[in-house]
């Protein structure tokens, strides 16, 4: 009997060995790598389509100057997304559910972005804490607002993936918990739950698809702002 439904965000220890470095490499290990065959099979030349097609469409409003963070965000992009999905099996952990990794992740990466217009273009970078044309009276508080502004960043990445995702692996946890008990005593609203468990595991992969995407996307928007 679970106690304790946060439990399941838990980092998992065997032996005395947290699990947590497991969940993260595992995964990796299911994505095919291309072979020096002139043809490769479907997976790998499907898998290699879908990377040229989301790099050339989240790379196409940056500056040629921010090319070079294609395969950094490629792979940040399926990283979250194979630990994500991976993460929705049964008897799995979601290392994602960790503020400590998304923030471990968020922090480098927004930082990376701010160094980045400070060397290449200071005035352009530092020109984003005050728009133009604002009244003289308005200038502190502004400088003062955007400067937070600024520094909220990453925190609203990790926190937006943490508790996206915590959210709906307690919903999936609160029905299935409904439906083994309504099993005995009313099997028809049993039934209906399940039918709705399924749909929000549906919801839920598609959950865990868009943050991975939306947490890449509002990188490369910090880093357009930056080259």
């Amino acid at each position: 009997m679970v106690l304790n439904f946060f439990d399941q965000f838990e980092s998992p220890i065997f032996m005395g060995l947290p699990l947590i470095a497991v969940a993260i490499i595992l995964p990796w290990t299911f994505i095919p790598t291309p072979t020096s065959r002139w043809l490769n099979n479907r997976l790998v030349t499907l898998q290699g389509w879908f990377f040229n097609r989301f790099t050339n469409q989240l790379l196409t409003p940056i500056n040629p100057g921010g090319h070079k963070w294609a395969l950094i965000l490629t792979s940040l992009m399926v990283f979250l997304l194979t630990i994500n999905i991976f993460g929705l099996l049964p008897y799995t952990f979601t290392p994602t559910t960790q503020l400590s990794l998304n923030m471990g992740l968020a922090v480098p990466l927004w930082l990376a972005t701010v160094l980045t217009g400070m060397r290449n273009q200071p005035t352009h970078a530092l020109g984003h804490l005050l728009p133009e044309g604002t009244p003289i009276a308005l200038i502190p508080v502004l400088i003062i607002i955007e400067t937070i502004s600024l520094f909220i960043r990453p925190l609203a990445l990790g926190v937006r993936l943490t508790a996206n995702l915590t959210a709906g692996h307690l919903l999936i946890q609160l029905i299935s918990t409904a439906v083994f008990v309504l099993l005995p005593l009313m099997p028809p609203v049993a039934i209906l739950t399940a039918s709705v468990l399924f749909l929000l595991t549906v919801l839920e992969v598609a959950v865990a698809m868009i943050q991975a995407y939306v947490f890449v996307l509002l990188l490369s928007l910090y880093l357009q702002e930056n080259v």
